[in-house]
């Protein structure tokens, strides 16, 4: 099961990560995209198939066509940490390579998105000093890992839920 995690990880890891290396390195210093979220979220997603395909080999393959949820959802959870880790990796790279300050970037976005809302006076200051707060607690390794790593393992988490539920039927897409 250990090499399966591996292996899949890996290749869920190198599908969100190319993506996100491309668009951090061809994107620093310029405005956050109004859907890069939306796209971040999809790559992950289509990413996490993975888990499903790791599932279903080690079921059909090493265990006869059957598997029990929990073992299904610890193998989905392993290779959704170690995709994690992958993104984690690849998102500190790419950020030191382009020189991007994501922290600053995000803060004036945010600071302007109050500003057209008409957020002003006191209540902008302190939004301010929010995000002034923001930067220099994602200046810290240990503030900006986990909460990099948070971005993607919920939805490794519902996919491996869901791969887990469906596959531990062996009637579902059986063995050939």
């Amino acid at each position: 099961m250990l090499r399966y995690i591996l292996i899949y990880g890996v290749i869920a890891g190198g599908i969100v990560g190319v993506p996100l290396s491309i668009l951090t390195l061809t994107m620093s210093g310029q405005a956050m995209m109004h859907y890069g979220m939306l796209i971040g979220y999809l790559t992950m997603l289509i990413a996490l198939t993975a888990v499903f395909v790791a599932i279903k080999r080690h079921r059909d393959v090493d265990l006869g066509g059957v598997i029990r949820f929990w073992p299904a959802l610890a193998l989905g959870l392993g290779v959704s940490v170690v995709a994690g880790v992958i993104y984690v990796i690849t998102w500190e790279a790419s950020c030191a390579i382009a020189h991007a300050d994501f922290a600053g970037a995000y803060a004036r976005a945010m600071i302007a998105q109050q500003e057209a809302k008409g957020l002003s006076g006191v209540a902008l200051e302190r939004f301010r000093a929010e995000m002034e707060q923001f930067k220099v607690q994602y200046a810290n390794p240990l503030y900006r890992w986990p909460m990099t790593f948070a971005e993607i393992f919920p939805v490794g988490v519902i996919v491996s839920l869901v791969s887990a539920g469906l596959l531990r039927n062996s009637r579902f897409m059986p063995a050939r």
